[in-house]
């Protein structure tokens, strides 16, 4: 008697990776994520034009001068604390404090 088998004509290896071939192809789908994340990201806020010019003086900081002090200077009553948030901003200071003979620009009155 004879024996037939009914099925596919052959039969596919499995696929097996090796932990580099692991680490290669988890390295380029995160290469392709990135591309697809720099292309079709979020687009940039800014504009082609120049912004509007604000009016500034310098000034130098001098032994005892806080940024507080500088803005009490320069603000309207009630405003200091804006103000030396728009000092921080205009200088690209990353905190309130300063250093003897730094210059800042502050915006003129």
């Amino acid at each position: 008697m004879s024996t037939a088998v009914i099925g596919p004509a052959f039969v596919t290896p499995s696929v097996r990776l090796t932990r580099r071939g692991r680490l290669v192809l988890t390295m380029v789908l995160l290469g392709l994520l990135l591309i697809a994340f720099t292309v079709f990201g979020s687009t940039s806020a800014a504009t082609g034009g120049a912004g509007e010019p604000i009016p500034t003086r310098t000034v130098m900081v001098q032994e005892g001068d806080t940024l507080w002090g500088i803005a009490t200077q320069v603000a309207e009553p009630g405003e200091v604390r804006e103000m030396v948030h728009h000092i921080e901003q205009l200088n690209a200071l990353s905190g309130a404090s300063v250093n003897v003979g730094q210059q800042l620009a502050v915006p003129v009155e």
